[in-house]
């Protein structure tokens, strides 16, 4: 499973709540996988393939703690060793009737898995940071037809808002000048917007009322996270969090993670921001598609980038293992 468009890490094969007593096929880095649980419901990864007729192992059950292949009964552990070989009168365990596993983790309401099998990790899968009381969390799971890189551009650029979102978020035909205050973090990027006024919008509206300015930061971390946070004063905070699982080299699964605090109740508010934010989504899955066929259809990128593109070209050069451009870490104006 070592994919050259993409860095093996730990990524989100899907929620916990997804699998139940019967295997879950899923695609994560262009690599056919399957998950179960055991008897004790400890959540395992395998490749998604039988040792013995190469019949999808997803297709089988769970039976006495293992998983179970539909084809002739062949049963694997969660480590992907063979534990029996219906009929054979001998051991069943041996290394070639194995299969690859991958290290799973099974924190925050997902099952998380390492791109790289055979592997156990020392780090720790992404965690979001804890608010604290009073906030309320929406997740949604978006499927977006486009690479992993256009998927993490989309969900941190601004300027495509006041078009693309125009009326739902920013649009409404002001520019303010801001400040731009670019930054490293370790494993990733910053872009903190300084002055900007609440943007005009169903959404910000439904989030501060009374207006005023806002704190802006968006983050890109490493491997595939991308944050952006919203403060107006104190009447509001809000905090988007999109993880992003490439499932190959065209698609991705974004999980976002919807954050908030107001000074009204979340239930309150959710009834009315939470169909702002569903539009979102499918204008932003829309035109990532459209911006992948694009580029198919013309056969290969062909990008022209100003100071406005904060974050792409930058992030772009993480995901390929390079070094951000030295003289990028500064302040910049532009309008919004």
């Amino acid at each position: 499973m070592e994919a050259g468009w993409v860095t093996p890490a730990w990524y989100i094969a899907c929620a916990s709540e997804e699998l139940d007593a019967r295997p879950l096929g899923r695609t994560v880095l262009d690599t056919p996988i399957v998950l179960f649980r055991d008897s004790g419901g400890q959540a395992g990864a395998l490749l998604d393939r039988c040792a013995h007729r190469n019949v999808p192992l997803s297709m089988g059950c769970v039976a006495q703690g293992g998983l179970e292949c539909a084809y002739h009964g062949w049963r694997y552990d969660r480590e992907g060793a063979c534990v029996a070989v219906p009929g054979l009168m001998g051991e069943a365990a041996r290394p070639s009737r194995g299969v690859p596993s991958f290290a799973v983790r099974e924190e925050d309401g997902w099952v998380w898995i390492f791109g790289r099998p055979g592997e156990k990790p020392a780090s720790s899968p992404f965690r979001r940071p804890d608010l604290g009381p009073g906030y309320t969390v929406v997740r949604r799971t978006v499927e977006m037809e486009g690479p992993l890189r256009a998927v993490l551009e989309n969900v941190l650029d601004v300027p495509h808002t006041a078009f693309l979102h125009r009326g739902l978020f920013r649009g409404n035909g002001e520019r303010h000048r801001i400040t731009v205050r670019l930054s490293r973090l370790p494993g990733g990027l910053q872009a903190e917007y300084l002055g900007e006024p609440r943007p005009a919008g169903l959404a910000a509206k439904i989030l501060s009322p009374s207006g005023g300015v806002v704190a802006h930061i968006d983050r890109f971390i490493l491997p595939s996270i991308a944050e952006v946070e919203y403060r107006l004063g104190t009447e509001a905070h809000f905090v988007s969090t999109s993880i992003c699982t490439p499932i190959d080299a065209n698609r991705t699964r974004l999980q976002a993670v919807l954050t908030w605090k107001t000074r009204l109740p979340g239930w309150v508010v959710r009834p009315f921001l939470e169909p702002v934010a569903t539009r979102i989504f499918e204008q932003d899955a829309a035109i990532v598609k459209a911006q992948a066929l694009a580029v198919r259809r013309f056969g290969g990128e062909r990008y022209t980038s100003t100071a406005v593109d904060v974050l792409g070209l930058q992030l772009a050069r993480l995901l390929e293992g390079a070094e951000p451009d030295p003289d990028w870490s500064r302040e910049i104006e532009m309008e919004v």
